[in-house]
């Protein structure tokens, strides 16, 4: 049996690097290129200062490297993957400087896994290069995240398939070159073999973006990167389907484990961040003659969300080296990628909210990071599935270990086992 806490002392200077070149080359982009798309969108400014650095990661052999070496990654396993994320999360625009930037890495391994030559071609090494963008999308406006609702079709018509629905919060779709689509292809089987995965291209006669939202308020109304989407007689060729028919969700789980295992591994980086920024809101500020880090309130809150925040943090990192020591989203593996998914917003709303009570009105204002992290927490409870599905996920594969009682009383019920207990040491007492 091997255990150990500790990082290779090559990996590790690797991560010193990403820290620093993190804090100093692209935390600054968050202040400059402020507008939705603009880590993702090709065609924003962001994109041009973002080249260089990207040149800088790719030298160091840092780019994509949740890929396999084939398709131009690293090949890391998801605890180192874990490590770095962790320090990207501090940046909206980390994951995209190194080339893991959902929903471009999952729509990648899925073209990598059920696309043609001709699409990988044609969409893959343009996708990892950073080149274009994707879009996956899944949702509709009358169902959310419940397939059981779906009702955007495709059906087969002189030799394509034929789509009409609506989809809703598509995300990137008004920039992206290509759009992942689940479908309804057969009415008559439950949805789970009834769907199935179709790529269509942007700007294909029939589909129609209505309007894009933003998460939170923006000056711009419809500047936002998530489309409601309407396809109407939308013809893409029978060959765009991405697997076979009916395996729509089989497509899905391909990138939607890692997608949740990356949202997770962030979601670190953004907590460090406002410890961070806790704790030097402590030391800096003087109220009552004395600083704020003197206060046991404030002590409390620093204790609470240092001990949270680790916690969280070695959660994730142990679903990591589960799926590293399976090779494969077995039942452990997925519990664990939904409990930690479904504790993203909880450990955030508790620590976000202790940095911005301690800096006062300066952390509800515009001038710090932090209303925007608060901003983005109900978002990460509903993406990739809402809490309420993943903490049933996680409840259902507990329960599966347990057997119901199998008498009146409960196995612990203390009179029941007390006289288990004494018929084995009573005559102890006796003797006595």
């Amino acid at each position: 049996m091997s255990w150990s806490f500790e990082t290779e002392p090559e990996f590790q200077s690797q991560l010193d690097w990403i820290a620093d070149f993190t804090r100093n080359e692209i935390e600054p982009l968050d202040l400059v290129f402020r507008k939705p798309g603009d880590p993702w969108d090709p065609a924003s400014p962001a994109a041009k200062a973002m080249e260089p650095l990207r040149e800088i990661v790719r030298e160091r052999g840092l780019w994509a490297c949740h890929l396999e070496p084939e398709l131009g990654g690293g090949g890391y396993g998801q605890v180192k993957l874990g490590l770095m994320n962790e320090i990207l999360g501090r940046s909206r625009f980390g994951p995209s400087v190194f080339g893991c930037q959902a929903p471009d890495s999952g729509n990648a391994e899925i073209l990598a896994h059920f696309g043609t030559e001709e699409q990988k071609k044609k969409y893959l090494q343009p996708l990892l290069n950073g080149k274009i963008a994707s879009c996956y999308s899944m949702t509709e406006p009358q169902a959310g995240a419940d397939p059981g609702e779906f009702t955007c079709t495709a059906e087969q018509e002189k030799g394509q398939w034929v789509i009409n629905g609506e989809k809703w919060f598509a995300s990137h779709a008004r920039f992206a070159e290509f759009l992942i689509v689940m479908v309804v292809t057969d009415k008559s089987v439950p949805i789970h073999e009834g769907a199935s995965m179709l790529l269509v291209e942007n700007d294909t006669p029939g589909m129609e973006i209505i309007r894009n939202s933003a998460v939170g308020p923006y000056a711009e109304q419809g500047d936002g990167v998530h489309a409601y989407i309407k396809f109407k007689n939308c013809h893409v060729p029978l060959d765009n389907m991405l697997g076979e028919p009916g395996q729509g969700f089989l497509v899905a789980q391909t990138r939607l484990g890692g997608g949740r295992v990356h949202h997770a591994m962030r979601t670190v980086g953004v907590l460090n961040k406002a410890l961070d920024m806790m704790c030097e809101r402590a030391l800096s500020r003087v109220t009552k003659g004395e600083v704020l880090a003197d206060k046991q309130f404030t002590q409390e809150k620093i204790a609470d969300s240092y001990t949270e925040v680790l916690q969280y943090r070695l959660h994730v990192l142990y679903t990591a080296w589960l799926i590293d020591k399976h090779k494969q989203y077995n039942r452990e593996v997925r519990k664990e990628i939904a409990a930690i998914k479904a504790a993203i917003p909880v450990v955030l709303k508790d620590v976000v909210y202790r940095a911005m009570h301690l800096h006062g009105s300066l952390g509800m204002s515009d001038e710090t990071p932090l209303v925007t992290m608060w901003a983005n927490i109900p978002e990460l409870g509903i993406v990739d599935g809402p809490s309420e599905v993943h903490k049933t996920t996680v409840a259902k594969t507990l329960l599966r270990d347990y057997k119901a009682a199998p008498g009146l009383f409960p196995t612990y019920h203390t009179s029941t086992q007390r006289e288990a207990a004494l018929a084995k040491y009573g005559h102890f007492l006796d003797e006595s």
